[in-house]
């Protein structure tokens, strides 16, 4: 039987849409598109458009970004009519979402920098919403990715630029199909399946149109539930299981008075989800106000600041109880507060009056992270408080009987505080729809059947139950040795971070004190509570950190002198001046310290339980673990590690000190079910080796030598190469990370795998090679993050530059002259140069650090733009022709060609004036293209081995680089 090709797929995918009531229309290119949105327009909103009329329209859909654009389609716009009378028009009906008019279309062709053709297109009201872009069975589903990057670059934002209104994109091969928002921010790793609400993914394309792409249900996604996040600019789109939990929210407000929970595995965007449920309820004729609840300062900040970047303004922070007391007073529709604030507001006597007349409206809380601070009283005086009100709480780990905790209200479940869960996520659905790794556990230390082992070190762990033993200086400097020789190895070579947890103060001390004398190139700073706290003398992690928040009446001076001391260190480390004099000063060391985690300026984290939850750093992969955690203190902790990034961290390194594998089995089984360890956790070491052997075996099948991959002739052959090569250096990466790993354990040699790399990567396409036919090869992603080299370039600039912004002037003064020697020395940057010291000294230190690659972008654009009109002015050149020839060239990387020059002269020069001419037009066009464009010229790379001391000179913690370079354009 012979494989679908993709028209096949095409004709089935249309005829099945057909029978869903779409209209299929024959549009062949952008004339056409323009016609039928005319006439779509004119039927949704009841009217006629003169041409002069329609003209109107085009012109102001045309303009702006695609976050604008996106704006434009949900917002009213008022037309001027020919008879001087204004009419109000609608894009989209996003209330009666299933009132639009949708129609089917394919293979609309679009002349931008290339000519481009596209699959399937959805029209919603005429407008092109869904871009839906297929590939034959048995072809990679991230080549329909790439391609439609592609898309975006060349033809998308062309002629009337309609195709910047997509909302949602779709990617199928047949068996496989994801969607995603229109966000070329976005890696592959942003692409979803859709599920049902029992989080089956449903992957094959025909199951998939009859859900997703129901005319309501697509209708609905682009009305309802694409968020247009104001900060970033950017359009993003919930995922099924933060779809069904806001539908079951919003069923449960709007036909009960119920409360209900959402069970949402930690590390699977319940920031975003409990957003789009406030959003949605606060616009409930029936709800009063929605109170967003958290149980920390510093999550009370950073929600503000995340549902802020969601809907710039959507809140207004409560500073303090009174501001809080006045939110509720006036018409603030959306308040995020902490339990600790609101439990004030309703108890003190000078707030009950002003409060007392919010009692009776219907307020709907929800809870953040529902299986921590709302156990206590708080939480029976809020629901006694408010007679009206609706609880809804979001939790990673919900409690149950088995970890339940008891007080003198006695030992309380989610369930009973929270009443229905309304839908479920767990943490084996997160890895299976890969949003969360795996973990790699390892237990270091002398087990009884670990032999000849790099795991195996002088450390008891069997029926430890001393202190004495705990405690004791011999164990801890091993356990400190063992870190030191092994970190690079788990952190791949410092490009991430790590954090490790110990059982108390004490023992935290200690180690810090151990690591001060030994000999390494870590940068270790710390972080700990320095009030008493007796409930938690276990430190299991089921009592978790108030962050920030210290019990200043109770205080234990000891602690805080030592907290003291080591914050003395930081700020010799890093030029600041904190303290823990006050609590503001102690929350501001708090907020900067989780800063340079999450950017990976600290190397390893201290801590005994501040930061196991609430706190995501993608950069984190490595939890060095020296306490007794279990049931969701142990999967808070362990799930610090376990956030997608990359292709370079495969999985989360937990690495035990102490005998926990009975507890992590425990919490595994409670948390998701009791077979998922396989799911859950990776496999060992010996597996990974079989597998790495398995893949070699298949390799060199295809190319038996390395000399045999130059006889690779047809694409086919050679992208079954690329395939197979691939899966080889996917498997090592995940190799490296055990300490037991050596190259003497595998079938192949490292100097082989170096060889055949080098042929790998030689079989990377280059834009041109085959003029306008497009490679195979071309959408193949080549995962070139996997091989360990960082490039120097802009990017990589702009990163020391925002590490270093606030630092001290001394150190800024160092900076500057180590960005400049990198950029006289380093090829590629140095025709930049100019640019960029101009950029640092007239802009850097006005600007936000958060700002600093948005502003870098503006500053940039107005230079090229400056030195392009300068260009055609002083060569009088013609600026389209010289656009078209810069396109090219870009998008080719082949110099222009003689002849392409002379088109773009406004005179003609004579034959002996000619060959002075076109050369000097010609070099000042490579400057320019050299300049302004990153990933034209000579990319620079420098293996990581090579590049360490450089590194240490420049006194900077590596950062983590992308292998391709940006393009400014």
């Amino acid at each position: 039987m012979s494989t679908q090709s993709e028209a096949i797929l095409e004709e089935n995918l249309i005829k099945q849409l057909e029978s869903l009531k779409y209209e299929r229309v024959v549009i062949d290119d952008e004339k056409k598109l323009e016609q039928n949105l005319k006439k779509q327009l004119e039927k949704h909103n009841k009217t006629t458009f003169s041409n002069n009329e329609f003209k109107k329209i085009l012109n102001y859909l045309q303009s702006g970004s695609v976050f604008e654009k996106a704006k434009k389609l949900r917002d009213k716009y008022v037309l001027n009519k020919d008879d001087s009378t204004n009419f109000y028009m609608r894009f989209l009906d996003s209330e009666h979402w299933c009132q639009n008019l949708f129609q089917v279309t394919n293979q609309i062709s679009v002349n931008g920098t290339y000519k481009n053709r596209y699959d399937v297109t959805i029209l919603i009201n005429g407008f092109p919403l869904v871009q839906i872009e297929l590939k034959r069975r048995g072809l990679e589903l991230k080549e329909a990715f790439n391609q439609i990057n592609r898309y975006q670059k060349h033809s998308y934002g062309a002629n009337s630029a309609l195709f910047q209104y997509i909302q949602i994109f779709v990617i199928s091969n047949g068996v496989n199909t994801k969607y995603y928002a229109n966000n070329k921010k976005q890696t592959f790793k942003q692409t979803f399946f859709w599920a049902n609400k029992e989080n089956k993914n449903i992957t094959n394309i025909e199951e998939f149109t009859s859900s997703f792409l129901e005319k309501c249900h697509i209708s609905k996604m682009i009305c309802k539930y694409i968020i247009l996040a104001q900060v970033d600019k950017i359009l993003m789109v919930l995922r099924p299981y933060q779809f069904y939990a806001v539908e079951a929210i919003i069923e449960q407000v709007t036909t009960s008075t119920r409360n209900g929970y959402i069970w949402h595995t930690t590390g699977s965007g319940k920031t975003l989800t409990s957003f789009k449920t406030a959003q949605v309820l606060v616009k409930l004729p029936k709800v009063d106000k929605v109170v967003f609840v958290v149980d920390r300062k510093d999550l009370d900040f950073q929600t503000t600041k995340e549902f802020n970047s969601f809907s710039d303004g959507s809140v207004d922070g409560t500073d303090n109880t009174s501001t809080l007391v006045e939110q509720f007073s006036d018409d603030t529709k959306l308040i995020v507060t902490t339990i600790q604030k609101l439990n004030t507001a309703i108890k003190k006597r000078k707030y009950i009056e002003q409060m007392s007349r919010q009692k009776d409206k219907h307020i709907v809380f929800i809870f953040d992270e529902c299986h921590r601070s709302q156990f206590g009283e708080t939480h029976l005086n809020i629901n006694n408080f408010f007679t009206n009100n609706q609880m809804i709480g979001f939790t990673g780990t919900p409690i149950f009987k088995e970890n339940a905790m008891g007080n003198k209200l006695g030992k309380r479940t989610t369930a009973d505080l929270f009443d229905k869960r309304l839908h479920k996520y767990v943490i084996t659905d997160a890895i299976n729809d890969e949003n969360v790794l795996k973990f790699s556990v390892e237990y270091i230390g002398k087990y009884k059947e670990k032999e000849n082992s790099e795991t195996n070190i002088d450390i008891e762990v069997e029926d430890i139950d001393t202190q004495e033993l705990l405690q004791s200086d011999d164990r801890v400097e091993k356990i400190v040795d063992y870190i030191i020789a092994n970190h690079g190895r788990k952190t791949h070579n410092k490009d991430f971070t790590a954090m490790m947890t110990v059982s108390s103060v004490d023992m935290l001390t200690k180690y810090y004190e151990i690591f001060k004398k030994k000999q390494h190139n870590l940068k270790i700073a710390t972080i700990f509570s320095y009030a008493d706290n007796e409930e938690d003398k276990n430190a299991d992690g089921l009592y978790e950190s108030d962050g920030a928040h210290i019990d200043e009446e109770h205080i234990n001076k000891h602690s805080r002198e030592k907290l003291d001391e080591y914050i003395q260190d930081y700020n010799k480390m890093f030029g600041t001046k904190y303290s823990t004099k006050d609590s503001k000063t102690f929350y501001n060391y708090y907020n900067e310290l989780s800063k340079r985690v999450k950017k990976g300026e600290v190397d390893l984290l201290l801590v005994v339980n501040m930061f196991l939850t609430g706190f995501d750093s993608k950069r984190l992969n490595t939890l060095y673990v020296d306490k007794n955690l279990k049931y969701h203190g142990l999967i808070q902790a362990f799930s610090r590690t376990n956030r997608i990034l990359d292709e370079v961290k495969s999985q989360g390194n937990i690495v035990c000190f102490r005998n926990i594998k009975k507890a992590c089995d425990d919490a595994i089984a409670l948390f998701s079910r009791s077979d998922a360890k396989d799911i859950i956790l990776m496999e060992p070491y010996e597996q990974y080796v079989k597998k790495f052997n398995e893949a070699y075996e298949r390799l060199i099948k295809i190319a038996p030598t390395v000399a045999s991959v130059d006889t690779l002739i047809s694409e086919d052959d050679k992208l079954e190469f690329i395939k197979a090569f691939r899966e080889l250096m996917r498997i090592k990466n995940i190799l490296e990370g055990f300490s037991d790993f050596k190259w003497s354990d595998l079938s192949m040699s490292e100097q082989m795998f170096n060889n055949y790399l080098s042929k790998y990567l030689d079989m990377r396409p280059r834009r041109g090679e085959q003029g306008e036919k497009v490679s195979i090869l071309e959408d193949i992603d080549f995962e070139l993050e996997l091989i360990h080299k960082d490039e120097i370039n802009v990017a990589y600039i702009l990163k020391l530059l925002a590490r270093y912004k606030d630092s001290s002037e001394e150190e800024q003064k160092k900076q500057k002259e180590n960005i400049s020697n990198i950029l006289t020395n380093n090829p590629q940057l140095r025709s930049k140069k100019e640019l960029i010291e101009k950029f640092i000294n007239e802009n850097l230190y006005a600007i936000n650090e958060d700002d600093i690659d948005e502003e870098f972008d503006k500053f940039w654009e107005e230079q090229k733009d400056k030195a392009y009109k300068e260009l055609c002015s002083d060569e009088n050149l013609d600026c389209k022709k010289v656009r078209r020839v810069v396109d090219k060239y870009i998008y080719e990387q082949r110099v222009p060609l003689k002849d392409e020059i002379a088109s773009t002269l406004k005179v003609k020069p004579k034959l002996l004036e000619r060959k002075k001419v076109i050369p000097r037009v010609l070099d000042k066009i490579v400057s320019f293209v050299e300049k302004f464009y990153d990933d034209i010229g000579t990319q620079t790379t420098i293996n990581n081995d090579n590049y360490s001391n450089s590194v240490e000179e420049l006194n900077v913690a590596q950062p983590k680089l992308e292998y391709n370079s940006q393009v400014f354009y």
